[in-house]
């Protein structure tokens, strides 16, 4: 197994979990770093003062490395930065803008930074940008997602041969045998989303937790692709959305459909048909909420075995 993602991170296993809104507090982070992970604190969600609060129970929990998760298109970018300085976070994982504007801002700081990419296009702007290492993340991944609607099995190879930095593969992967598919394209390690949000230590409302493991092939789509496209679980909401935008609806109309606060209506306060649902299309396969511990164990066993079963073929 290549090291050089666990080597970046001061990690046991290439595993990183997602920085996802409303699932990913300090609890979920520092949940999957004492189990040999990087776990991520995630600041979509967040304002400034919670954003340290969390950082700062997290360190209290984990001796581990641990990171934040930031969307660089969300309001408040620079003062959860001056948080995260002050604070001392080491791992900066960015995503939702470009990254040439704050990467090196991290890097004096002695930050590590991570940017995620969905296109070949703009892992070389990361490249050029100076970061330490790029998440590839194909369309099957839940929440914002590219507009180009590639693959993560397309996007890891495309990526590889374009780039020589350490690369983490991310959409659709939930288990030890895609972490292998991930790493057998080219990837170093995986972030994984979904399968932590359905975690005992995720944020997330019980109720949206019960409907991601109750979920079925098919029962997520991208939508408003007129604004930012989105992955969401069919519901009420969704439902509304869709038959807008088939009628041709136009972004004005959708963004004042979406309002403010649907997703935390959604996945934090628990409205499963009037709040956005994000997830990915891997939540059919994920049955059961489990600690985040347990999680990143029984992937790293199945990657094991998976291995040895390749190479015994």
């Amino acid at each position: 197994m290549n090291d050089r993602v666990t080597k970046l991170f001061g990690i046991k296993y290439p595993i990183i979990q997602a920085g996802m809104v409303w699932c990913s507090g300090w609890r979920l982070a520092a949940a999957v770093s004492n189990a040999g992970g990087l776990g991520l604190i995630g600041s979509g969600s967040m304002h400034p003062e919670l954003l340290e609060e969390h950082i700062v129970k997290c360190k209290s929990a984990t001796n581990n490395p641990f990171g934040v998760n930031v969307p660089l298109l969300y309001p408040q970018v620079e003062e959860i930065f001056e948080k995260i300085v002050r604070q001392g976070v080491k791992i900066v994982f960015t995503s939702a803008g470009s990254p040439a504007k704050w990467t090196s801002f991290l890097k004096n700081h002695g930050i590590i930074v991570v940017h995620v990419v969905a296109s070949v296009k703009s892992a070389l702007k990361c490249v050029e940008a100076g970061v330490d290492a790029i998440v590839a993340e194909g369309f099957e991944a839940g929440g914002h997602n590219g507009k180009e609607e590639t693959t993560t099995f397309a996007l890891i190879p495309h990526i590889r041969q374009s780039i020589s930095l350490p690369l983490i593969a991310a959409g659709g992967i939930a288990t030890g045998r895609g972490m292998v598919a991930a790493m057998a394209l080219g990837a170093y390690g995986v972030q994984i989303g979904s399968r932590f949000a359905a975690s005992e230590e995720s944020s997330a409302h019980p109720k949206f937790k019960q409907k991601i493991i109750e979920a079925k092939d098919g029962d997520t789509l991208l939508t408003l692709k007129k604004i930012v496209p989105v992955r969401l679980m069919k519901n009420g909401f969704f439902e509304k959305v869709h038959q807008m935008e088939s009628a041709g609806a136009s972004s004005e109309e959708l963004i004042q459909i979406l309002g403010k606060g649907r997703s935390k209506k959604g996945m934090f306060e628990g409205d499963l048909e009037e709040g956005e649902l994000e997830i990915g299309q891997v939540s059919s396969m994920i049955n059961d909420i489990m600690p985040a511990g347990s999680i990143v164990e029984e992937i790293m066993r199945e990657f094991e075995t998976v291995k040895l079963e390749i190479c015994n073929w």
